[in-house]
């Protein structure tokens, strides 16, 4: 794939005098000159509010805002835009369904289960659910290699399991989990009526993979727009339509009704009913531009670009005798992220340090405290990647660390860093 870095302009910015090598894609992804335009021009020439105005602006928004929900929508293999809900991120997307649907189905005494390497924004709202509830949160462990534990999963399904909620790729490990296969097992294990919910988590997998909730075989699959190169505040939950339409409003107020009397109401149909307000607008034509921009680049072009950084930086990263890396060693499965440690150096010290070099990394528990108490480690580095990361970037990554250890370890010799 050809370099898309000038795509960027934020990434001519030099920090500390130094050009800027950004590592830290998952946590938030850097934004196209596409998007950028696309945003810009959207509050230059057609800034309205769309579903309200009976004017030619009002009626051209509204034109632009239901297109861009059948560009999103096709993005990820859905063929009815309308069971595309509109939401501020992946975390509201997951508290929408915890109080919508969990408040109104889960009940004393069933079972959730979740991963031990769960975002917080995918285990948070339902262990408060199962607390409130009753209900009794079931936590799935990994294999060795850092895989989903399928034996584990299979074992800890039961009748009482009404809720499966999984991370599609782990945002430490990199763990592509592999929900097709875990879909698979749910439909052999239970009749359609007894058949738990499959709720996934896809912020790290949308971004830098292909994904058809379809062939997923998924009930509801949530992503932030602000992680694929578009503008913060906005995200997608798509959820099957009936699911959807059964599912009581999350909030209340403008645009999600249809009716409302003094002593009763009628909601709108579904996305809208779950869509209370003003929307974030400008996020969603950011986020439409977004998939056309990757669609010209092809995700598959993005996934073996971001395969070869990552199988580049786990082999240059393993020649460093200092350096713990967590995760698949395959990178087949794993997304375009490394964690790791440094031996006797803190994950904060070498994030500070690296940034004194114009390198962005993320550093601390990444939202995800079970599974580092899981892998008896307080806190890791995390190095992560989009279409513009260049083998030049890990390379100054790796002559990065070893300044690294070597300042905050001057009695190591640095002739006898690497591993022969």
């Amino acid at each position: 794939m050809k370099n898309l870095s000038n795509d960027f302009p934020i990434l001519k910015r030099k920090i500390h005098g130094k050009r800027l090598v950004y590592l830290d894609s998952a946590a938030t992804a850097q934004k196209p000159k596409a998007v950028l335009n696309a945003v810009r021009n959207f509050a230059e020439n057609h800034n309205a509010n769309p579903h309200r105005g009976i004017y030619a602006l009002s009626e051209e928004v509204t034109e632009m805002f239901e297109a861009s929900r059948k560009v999103i929508g096709n993005f990820i293999g859905t063929k009815d835009p309308t069971e595309i809900v509109f939401t501020r991120g992946t975390t509201e997307g997951v508290n929408l369904v915890a109080e919508t649907w969990g408040q109104a189905n889960i009940k004393r005494g069933d079972e959730i289960i979740v991963s031990i390497m769960e975002h917080h924004s995918n285990f948070l709202p339902w262990q408060r659910l199962a607390k409130e509830k009753g209900a009794k949160l079931v936590v799935v462990g990994l294999t060795k290699e850092g895989l989903l534990d399928l034996k584990d999963f299979n074992k800890k399904l039961s009748r009482k399991t009404k809720l499966v909620a999984f991370a599609h790729a782990s945002n430490v490990l990199g763990t592509i989990n592999p929900i097709e296969k875990i879909s698979s097992l749910i439909v052999k294990r239970y009749t359609l009526n007894a058949r738990p919910v499959l709720f996934i988590d896809g912020a790290q997998s949308a971004p830098h993979m292909k994904v058809n909730v379809q062939k997923l075989g998924c009930d509801f699959f949530v992503f932030s727009g602000h992680k694929l190169y578009s503008p913060t505040g906005i995200g997608v939950l798509w959820g099957k339509k009936g699911i959807l339409e059964a599912m009581p409003p999350y909030q209340v107020g403008g645009q999600m009704i249809k009716e409302v009397y003094l002593d009763k109401v009628v909601w709108n149909d579904v996305p809208w009913k779950f869509e209370a307000g003003t929307p974030h607008i400008t996020g969603v034509i950011g986020l439409s531009a977004t998939v056309k921009y990757i669609n010209k680049i092809d995700i598959n072009t993005v996934r073996k670009h971001e395969k070869d950084i990552t199988a580049h930086a786990l082999a240059k990263l393993s020649k460093l005798p200092y350096v713990r890396i967590y995760g698949p060693k395959n990178v087949n499965l794993r997304t375009g992220l490394v964690s790791f440690n440094m031996k006797d150096i803190h994950s904060h010290d070498v994030a500070s340090a690296l940034d004194e070099y114009g390198i962005a990394v993320r550093a601390g528990h990444h939202c995800a405290m079970p599974l580092h108490d899981y892998l008896n480690i307080d806190s890791s580095v995390r190095a992560s990647f989009g279409v513009y990361t260049t083998k030049k970037d890990i390379d100054e990554l790796i002559q990065g660390l070893k300044r690294v250890y070597a300042t905050l370890n001057p009695e190591q010799d640095l002739l006898t860093e690497e591993k022969k």
